[in-house]
């Protein structure tokens, strides 16, 4: 099966969440089941952009509304992330170093998903499936059912898969003119409630629709940023997949990142040393239970609980726990964390910013994983967390729900709460004291989380019978 992958987002190109890591493994794994999985971005000026060796695939001209541009195509040579990998320049639109953030986003993101349908329309034969990827990608549906430039596409299947649904790309009703000409008499299809809503559009045109974790396409029909009457009423076409992880990346055994590499049996000597390496570098004590946030400081994460649930912790259990964070996003929160910096020492660290390399000693060396979210679709955080043996203290939510069972239940591996408060991270946070303390039940979890599999094989048979269907 020929499948071309369109996002925003594909790691280690150009990553700002979850969405990049899913489209950096998916293809990949899919590629090693047989399919020909390719993946199309946008061209952002990235270091991965100016390390690599590239061939100019497909030169074009195109407009969107009044805006003529020329757009191209090139194409990775060594095929160095185990699949075809294509990005999509528009001098003026695309040419930026960040993803996201800009005033003209709407219109970057429309003519990038203009010109790669224009470019497919170039092909002698037409793929099976073009697999969208949140509002970035979710008008292409809309565009080769309606646009009378792309009859000769409005066959291909189309798949939409939601990684979050709060972003959704509204534009104004008067910007429809800005796609390529298209049947007027379909405009329901991209209208909701009176603004041009391209996530919804691609949920009422795909052909199927999918979520990242069974759970969160069923919250969708509760909460989902006004489009709860759409998801109820498209629920027959909808499907949730849980999210997989690369095991080749994420690999305490193998990873380059981490400074001891470790397996199951040896799972607390090797977390010790990392937590020991992590400890000096930060000056914090090593012989209290650590727990670490890492993630984006935004409210759907519940970071703004953060500054009150450490100082409330660290001043109840005084010299029982400390807290490493990691993370960037709202300027408010970002300055609370850091102003705390100093306050606690030996118990308390923050790390403003975004540090792959830390990321992953972090995930190694900590004793848990703190995830308060008040949104989490899937959430890869906590898969990795168990891939290295910390235990995930998770809010019960979406994904988060469907791949952490509380260590109060049989077989439980980690912390579960149910609302996202100061009070229920901190009455978690002395769960997590007291599981310290227990260092049978404590090697018992680690080795246990270790042992889940949660790789992209099972993930990719789930995409395939999707595709199938």
């Amino acid at each position: 099966m020929e499948i071309i992958h369109v996002s925003a987002e594909c790691y280690p190109v150009a990553k700002a969440g979850g969405l990049g890591d899913v489209v950096g493994a998916l293809p990949k794994y899919q590629c090693k089941a047989g399919h020909h999985s390719k993946v199309v971005m946008p061209m952002y000026r990235t270091k991965f952009l100016n390390n690599n060796e590239w061939v100019v695939d497909f030169k074009g001209k195109t407009n969107s509304g009044g805006y003529f541009f020329e757009y191209t195509i090139i194409k990775e040579k060594t095929n160095k992330l185990g699949f075809d990998l294509y990005l999509v320049d528009i001098f003026g639109l695309l040419d930026r170093e960040s993803i996201y953030g800009y005033s003209d986003d709407a219109q970057r993101f429309l003519a990038f998903q203009i010109a790669v349908i224009n470019w497919i329309n170039q092909w002698e034969h037409i793929p099976d499936i073009i697999h969208c990827h949140d509002y970035h990608a979710a008008l292409i549906p809309f565009m080769l059912k309606n646009c009378f430039d792309y009859r000769r596409l409005n066959q291909i299947k189309t798949i939409l898969t939601i990684h979050n649904a709060q972003y959704q790309g509204w534009m104004k009703w008067e910007q429809r003119s800005w796609l390529p000409v298209w049947d007027d008499w379909k405009w329901g299809d991209l209208d909701w409630k009176g603004a041009l809503n391209p996530l919804a559009s691609g949920i009422k045109c795909a052909w199927r629709v999918t979520t990242v974790s069974m759970s969160y396409m069923d919250e969708l029909r509760f909460k989902s940023n006004g489009l709860e009457d759409l998801f109820e009423y498209e629920k027959g076409k909808c499907r949730g997949i849980l999210n997989g992880i690369d095991n080749e990346v994420w690999n305490p055994e193998t990873d380059e990142f981490i400074a001891h590499q470790y397996k199951i049996s040896t799972v607390a000597g090797g977390k010790k040393k990392n937590k020991q390496a992590l400890c000096e570098q930060f000056g914090l004590d090593e012989n209290v239970p650590m727990i670490v946030f890492i993630g984006r400081l935004v409210g759907e994460k519940a970071a703004d609980l953060l500054p009150d649930a450490i100082r409330s912790a660290l001043w109840s259990l005084k010299g029982k726990v400390s807290f490493l964070i990691l993370g960037s996003g709202d300027p408010a929160v970002e300055n609370e964390l850091r102003s705390l910096n100093g306050n606690y020492p030996g118990f308390y660290h923050a790390v403003i910013g975004y540090n792959e390399a830390l990321s992953h000693n972090m995930y190694a060396g900590a004793d848990f994983l703190l995830m308060p979210s008040r949104v989490e679709p899937c959430g890869l955080n906590q898969l990795y967390a168990l891939r290295y043996g910390t235990v995930p203290m998770v809010r019960s939510t979406g994904g988060l729900q469907d791949t952490v069972l509380d260590m109060g239940d049989w077989e439980g591996f980690g912390i579960r709460f149910n609302h996202a408060s100061v009070g229920d991270i901190h009455y978690s946070i002395n769960r997590a004291v007291e599981v310290y303390d227990n260092k049978t039940h404590l090697n018992w979890m680690r080795k246990f989380m270790m042992k889940i599999d949660h790789s992209w094989e099972s993930t990719v048979e789930a995409y395939t019978n999707v595709y199938k269907s």
